[in-house]
């Protein structure tokens, strides 16, 4: 067997590869993609961080690949689509620099707090600007989070320590578990207006692109100071740059942006803004965890057939993973789309299996509806590992039945998502051998192949309701690939399922909200 490490990795892991008998491994950075690709068929495994792109082309080469295992957390360098596909699992390395990320977050905000680069730099410059140079203290002062995961969490905890008000903000986190641990839960127009210092630790996704941006801005305290340690892009850059410039925000502290590395940002030329070069989950502990782990699980994969921390199949064997991928794929395809679906935080995920199963486990089909669901909120720190347990930690109580065959699918998979005020229920089966569709939700009927872009449209059914829903989605360049029609049984409306060649704009989505005839308009990727 031969691994390839194509980025930089720490010499803790390299030393298990080396130690493992009968494995080799090359460690090649620095490679163009022709390079890698002129190389990557004689190898069974590949090590990488965030500097190799593990893209279609790369796999369409890679004839002996069996497992791509990334020594941290993100994974958009990654192909997983086709590399489930071409039957490549996908590790990642959660959890092993949560802590490192965290600790940078609070670094971060003493640091701007007491303007201490600022000082480093004047004094090294030969100057004493003592008075200019005043900070402020962060005891009684409230912190505002965004995002109450692993990093969120722990950075709450910090905070504490240092006897700061802390409040939160997460959609898909109950009221209920935030307090139990300590903390108020906030709506995210709360926690913009109480807070002196907010915090953001969500992952990027089409939600939480530009999410601090003027209209947040507008919201919030004078003198306001911001920290993003998480993605680049959920701070709008250009925004933030405007709010520093009127006096609005007195700070902020960056270590991720929109494009890396930055280049020629008007924003950096700011006092008021102190950066680092992604450096969150840059320390030698962090490093040494995220390359022991990556070491450990390839070689358990490859050596042993262990699967752990993958992101695109779960611990079964690669004959049964054959039988069952139509229903694990249906399963996170249901999960994401009640997430997205969902009208607040959920507390309960209720799934049931109707009709004929045969020879199956079904629990993996239930982890892959957790994973699709807490893939919304948590990215690449879900996996089909940890879902089970991460869902516990969330307040989100999981339960499973089974019963006989409806009368019109062989078998049929539902999945209910109950939050305060609502409940919501999405039904899906597998047509003929291999074909996921969503067959339900709520009450209507309909026929929905669960992938691209998609726009859920519930309208009342009268004449020329669906061709003024065309009609306004045409003028707005969006075309529609599929679409079908479920009724509501005995009733007058309808839901109409439309497959869209692109997203559909924030703006055409408004439009559509204010036509007399819409009722809701929800746009979702699957």
């Amino acid at each position: 067997m031969k691994v390839l490490v194509s980025d930089n990795l720490g010499e803790a892991g390299l030393e298990i590869f080396r130690a493992q008998p009968g494995l080799d491994v090359d460690v090649k950075t620095g490679l163009s993609p022709d390079e890698l690709k002129s190389i990557i068929g004689q190898y069974h495994g590949l090590v990488i961080r965030s500097a190799t792109k593990v893209t279609a082309d790369l796999l369409s080469a890679a004839e002996n690949l069996k497992v791509v295992g990334r020594a941290g957390i993100g994974l958009d360098n990654v192909d997983i689509p086709e590399a489930t596909r071409r039957g490549v699992v996908v590790m990642n390395t959660p959890g092993g620099n949560t802590v490192t990320t965290a600790e940078h977050s609070i670094a971060m905000l003493l640091s701007l707090t007491r303007k201490i680069p600022q000082g480093t730099a004047t004094l090294k410059a030969g100057k004493w600007e003592k008075k200019k140079l005043q900070g402020r203290e962060i005891c009684n002062k409230t912190l505002g989070v965004i995002g109450f995961g692993n990093i969120g969490s722990i950075v709450c905890d910090r905070a504490r320590g240092l006897r700061m008000q802390v409040v939160v903000y997460d959609p898909f986190v109950t009221p209920e578990r935030i307090e139990k641990a300590g903390y108020s839960a906030v709506t995210l127009d709360e926690l913009y207006r109480v807070s002196d210092y907010i915090t953001v630790h969500v992952p990027r996704l089409k939600e939480t692109v530009g999410m601090l941006n003027a209209e947040a801005f507008a919201k919030m305290k004078d003198g306001v100071m911001i920290i993003n340690c998480a993605r680049g892009g959920i701070v709008d850059e250009n925004d933030l740059l405007e709010a520093i410039r009127s006096g609005k925000v007195a700070g902020a502290a960056l270590d991720v942006f929109e494009t890396e590395p930055p280049g020629d940002l008007p924003l950096l030329a700011e006092d008021s803004v102190i950066c680092t070069p992604h450096l969150g989950a840059s320390t030698l502990e962090a490093q040494t965890n995220v390359a022991v782990a990556v070491a450990r699980q390839i070689i358990d994969f490859l050596v042993n057939g262990t699967i752990v921390n993958a992101v695109n199949v779960p611990s079964v064997s690669g004959e049964v993973l054959e039988r069952m991928q139509p229903l694990l794929t249906l399963g996170e395809k249901m999960g994401s789309l009640q997430a997205q679906l969902a009208e607040g935080p959920v507390s309960e995920v209720a799934i049931e299996y109707a009709g004929e199963f045969p020879g199956m486990e079904l629990a993996p089909v239930t982890t892959a509806v957790l994973k699709g669901f807490l893939s919304r909120a948590l990215k690449d720190d879900v996996n089909f590992i940890n879902a089970v347990v991460l869902a516990k930690e969330r307040g989100i109580t999981v339960t499973e039945s089974t019963r006989k065959a409806e009368d019109d699918f062989i078998n049929l998979v539902t999945v209910s998502v109950s939050g305060e005020g609502f409940r919501r229920a999405v039904g899906g089966t597998i047509y003929g051998k291999k074909e996921p569709k969503i067959v339900r939700i709520d009450d209507f009927r309909l026929e929905m192949v669960p992938h691209g872009h998609v726009l859920l449209v519930h309208n009342e059914d009268r004449p020329g309701a669906i061709g003024s829903i065309g009609t306004l989605l045409g003028d707005a360049g969006v075309n529609i690939a599929r679409m079908t029609v479920g009724q509501e049984k005995d009733g007058d409306r309808n839901f109409i399922v439309l497959e869209t060649d692109i997203p559909v704009p924030d703006k055409t989505l408004a439009d559509l909200r204010a036509l007399p005839v819409v009722k809701t308009a929800v746009a979702v990727e699957l």
